[in-house]
């Protein structure tokens, strides 16, 4: 919220969405946010794939989606026990297609160009550390993608 409020001016008038930890989207909801978007943000917990029906983003189109960047992955205890008990009830094949390169692939195959995303799990901190980065570099001094990936990298 922080960080919607403090680029209000800039670009975010057209960004739509869900924010805070009040509900969880639906199905039709990521559905229409994928498809309706130039650009995607995630910034949630656990693995985002484990937030989206795995056979209904494999049969969408997404090509309009120019970036997503996935600030997933992090952890706390009870993201971690909710996560468990899905996991139960899914296959070995299905979890290791939410890792973040699977993820990564199949999103690029349903036509997003570009995917910026965490490779490990990560703390609450780090990842808003990382959201203001990419925040301040991509809409406040205009760096393209690739240099504000850097200067992360950094």
């Amino acid at each position: 919220k922080e960080i919607l409020e403090k680029y209000h001016d800039l670009f975010t008038l057209k960004w739509e969405g869900v924010v805070g930890n009040i509900r969880v989207p639906s199905q039709a909801e990521w559905e229409q946010l994928l498809t309706n978007c130039s650009a995607f943000l995630f910034y949630g917990m656990e693995r985002f794939m484990s937030h989206i029906l795995l056979n209904r983003l494999a049969a969408m189109n997404i090509p309009k989606c120019h970036l997503i960047i996935l600030l997933d992955l992090m952890r706390s205890k009870q993201s971690h026990q909710r996560i468990t008990k899905s996991d139960i009830h899914k296959s070995c094949l299905r979890i290791a297609i939410e890792r973040p390169t699977e993820t990564a692939v199949l999103l690029s195959l349903t036509g997003v160009r570009s995917i910026i995303a965490n490779q490990w799990y990560t703390t609450l901190q780090e990842n808003a550390e990382r959201l203001e980065i990419f925040s301040e570099s991509l809409l406040n001094i205009g760096r393209t993608t690739g240099q504000t990936v850097h200067i992360l990298q950094k």
